[in-house]
């Protein structure tokens, strides 16, 4: 009863979803910003701003009192045991996607860092030759050629596209944790590894503070420029560009450099 609760939760999510998709198609026909997918920038925007507010003001300070007072080696296996938590769904989505190689090395991970590693608080697979590797249902959508929608900033959760929402909503409904029943158990669990992620993520936003640029632009072209080569395994497509078409004056111009250099 009480999963089913959490998975009631999900609602919301998937419900902003279809308004958000809704909303797009009638505010735009195409990509803009050079290309970038994203028509409802307003929105985006304040919703940026509100998540950036909420972060400076509870999450960081958090993120970084755990990075400054818990051991090295703590915090390094609370990511691993995520971490392994994870490849049990990085698993079925490299299954889902056909890349039976990747998902028999994520079994072996899974395997071998829940019984040597201690229930994955170490990462022995990776030395051994057995990579990490990242595969969400979003990525399992787009490998199958599911658009990725317009680009949309989650309340709380941050950077998203209308393709990626919807596979949050898999990933959240299917991730191991699900199996916990004790809701207060289970979101200590969540809360802390939301910590852990922002504590590995503060460089970053020192360094995009330190960059001079639009914090909002530069934090949607790097999430999807990274999506779309995850997508795509590190190879995405290059985006066709309009063929220039030159105009009659243009030709007449061509005409007369021809006979000046002659």
């Amino acid at each position: 009863m009480m999963k089913n609760n959490r998975s009631r939760a999900l609602l919301p999510v998937a419900l902003l979803a279809a308004t958000l998709l809704i909303s797009g198609c009638a505010s735009t026909n195409g990509p803009t910003d050079e290309g970038q997918n994203d028509p409802l920038e307003s929105y985006n925007r304040v919703m940026y701003q509100f998540n950036d507010a909420v972060d400076r003001s509870i999450a960081r300070p958090v993120a970084q009192a755990y990075k400054d007072n818990v051991p090295q080696p703590a915090q390094t296996g609370v990511s691993n045991f995520f971490s392994n938590l994870d490849d049990v769904w990085v698993m079925v989505n490299n299954v889902l996607q056909f890349k039976f190689r990747d998902a028999s090395s994520d079994f072996s991970r899974v395997i071998w860092n829940s019984t040597v590693g201690l229930f994955g608080l170490i990462d022995v697979a990776t030395p051994m030759g057995l990579p990490k590797h990242n595969e969400d249902f979003g990525q399992t959508l787009g490998r199958w050629g599911v658009g990725e929608g317009p680009y949309i900033v989650l309340p709380l959760l941050g950077p998203s596209t209308l393709r990626d929402t919807g596979g949050r909503v898999a990933d959240w409904h299917y991730e191991p944790l699900q199996e916990i029943e004790d809701d207060e158990v289970y979101w200590s669990v969540v809360v802390l590894r939301a910590i852990d992620n922002r504590a590995d993520l503060l460089g970053a936003s020192r360094m995009l503070e330190e960059s001079g640029a639009d914090p909002y632009t530069f934090m949607r072209d790097a999430y999807l420029q990274r999506r779309r080569s995850l997508v795509h395994d590190g190879n995405p497509p290059r985006p066709e560009r309009e063929r220039y078409e030159p105009s009659d004056e243009d030709r007449e111009l061509e005409r007369e450099l021809e006979r000046e250099l002659q």
